[in-house]
C-alpha cells in the first residue's frame, strides 16, 4: 500500500515525544521504610509525597504538574510513559500489518493511530490504578513501590476507584469510534486486565498473562482496518506475548528479593540464573512469530531483512541484562520502547514495498 510510505515518518516521529523522560533511569537507592503508612485522615508529609523510588528523576509530572494532580498522575504512571508505549506499540503494529493488504486512506490510519494513543494512555492508567488498588498491601512492603500514592496514603482507595472509572470512561469513548469487532475485542480484554493482579499469587508466570493482556492491541489494530481477524494478526499477537515474557522477566528481577519475602511469584524467581537462556528463547520466538505474521499477511522476503534490526536489539538486551543489578534491569526494560518501534518499522517498510 503506497499510503504506508507516507505513514512511516508520521508514526516513527511520534516516538521522540517520550524520549526525554525515558532516557533517564531511576536511581537504585532504596525508598524509606516499606512499612511506613500515613495514619487515616492525616496528610502525607513532604518526604512521603515525593515521587516513588521507581520514577525517573526530573520527569514532567515532578516539574510541571500542579501539586494536587501529582498523586493521580503518579497513580496512572504518567511519570513513567514506558508502560503506555508497550501497550500502544502492539496497536500500531496491528495497523501496520493490516496496511500490507488494506486499501484504507492514509487519513484513516493516522486517525486510528491517534485514537489508539489516547486510548492506551487512558487504559494503561486505569490498569495501573486497578493494579495498585489490588496490590496496595504488597506495595507497602516493597521498597521500590512503598511510596506509590495508595500505600503511602496520598490517595484513598475510594478516590482511586473513582479515578479508575473516569479513565475507563475515556477509554470507552475512544473504543466506540471503531467498528463492531474492534469494540468487542476491546471489551473482552477487560477480563484479562481484571485477572492480571491476581496471577502473581497463582502462577510463577504472571508475565505470560501480562503478555496476553498488553498485546491485545495487535488484534484490535488489525481488526480496526479490516473488520476481521486472520492468521496474521494472531501470529503477531503471539509474537508480542513472547516479547513481553522477555522484557517483563528482566523487569521482575528488580523485585525478586522482596517478592520472595512476601510470597509473590514471578518468572524472574522461577528462572533465576537460567534467565539468559530463557531470554534467548523468548526473543527468538518473538522474531520467528513476527516473521510468520508478515508472511501470512503477504509480505515479501525483504521483511526478513527489516527484522534484523529488532533481532539485533534483542541480542543486545540479552548481553546487557544483569539480573543482579536493578538499575541495569530497569534500563534494559525501558529500551523495549525502541525494540517495539523497530518491529513497527519493519512492518511499515514491508507493507510499503
Amino acid at each position: 500500500m503506497r499510503n504506508t510510505v507516507r505513514l512511516i515518518p508520521i508514526l516513527l516521529a511520534v516516538g521522540a515525544l517520550g524520549a526525554c523522560d525515558e532516557t533517564k533511569t531511576s536511581s537504585s537507592k532504596a525508598a524509606p521504610s516499606a512499612s511506613f503508612r500515613v495514619p487515616p485522615g492525616q496528610e502525607a508529609p513532604a518526604d512521603v509525597a515525593a515521587a516513588p523510588a521507581d520514577a525517573p528523576k526530573g520527569n514532567w509530572v515532578d516539574r510541571f504538574a500542579p501539586d494536587q494532580a501529582k498523586p493521580y498522575l503518579r497513580l496512572m504512571r504518567a511519570d513513567r510513559p514506558i508502560g503506555t508505549w508497550l501497550l500502544l506499540l502492539p496497536c500500531w503494529q496491528g495497523l501496520a500489518l493490516a496496511a500490507g493488504g488494506g486499501e484504507a486512506p492514509l487519513a484513516t490510519y493516522v486517525l486510528f493511530a491517534v485514537l489508539f494513543a489516547i486510548g492506551a494512555f487512558a487504559m494503561r492508567g486505569a490498569g495501573c490504578a486497578y493494579n495498585d488498588i489490588v496490590d496496595r498491601d504488597f506495595d507497602a512492603r516493597v521498597a521500590r513501590t512503598a511510596l506509590r500514592p495508595i500505600p503511602s496514603g496520598q490517595i484513598s482507595v475510594r478516590n482511586a476507584w473513582a479515578f479508575l472509572f473516569a479513565l475507563c470512561l475515556i477509554g470507552l469513548i475512544i473504543l466506540l469510534q471503531f467498528n463492531t469487532l474492534t469494540i468487542t475485542l476491546g471489551l473482552s480484554s477487560l477480563a484479562l486486565v481484571a485477572a492480571y493482579p491476581f496471577m502473581k499469587r497463582l502462577t510463577w508466570w504472571p508475565q505470560a498473562w501480562l503478555g496476553l493482556t498488553f498485546n491485545w492491541g495487535a488484534l484490535m489494530g488489525y481488526a480496526a482496518i479490516n473488520g476481521k481477524l486472520s492468521l496474521a494478526p494472531i501470529l503477531l499477537y503471539a509474537a508480542g506475548v513472547a516479547w513481553t515474557l522477555g522484557y517483563d522477566t528482566i523487569y521482575a528481577h528488580q523485585d525478586k528479593e522482596d517478592d520472595a519475602l512476601i510470597g509473590v511469584k514471578s518468572s524472574a524467581r522461577a528462572l533465576g540464573e537460567r534467565t539468559a537462556p530463557a531470554l534467548i528463547m523468548f526473543y527468538a520466538a518473538t522474531i520467528l512469530l513476527a516473521a510468520a505474521a508478515g508472511f501470512a499477511a503477504g509480505f515479501g522476503a525483504a521483511y526478513l531483512l527489516f527484522l534484523m534490526a529488532p533481532a539485533a536489539h534483542f541480542a543486545w538486551q540479552i548481553r546487557r541484562a544483569d539480573i543482579h543489578d536493578p538499575a541495569i534491569c530497569l534500563a534494559v526494560f525501558k529500551s523495549n520502547r525502541e525494540a517495539g518501534f523497530l518491529v513497527l518499522a519493519a512492518l511499515l517498510l514491508a507493507a510499503a514495498i
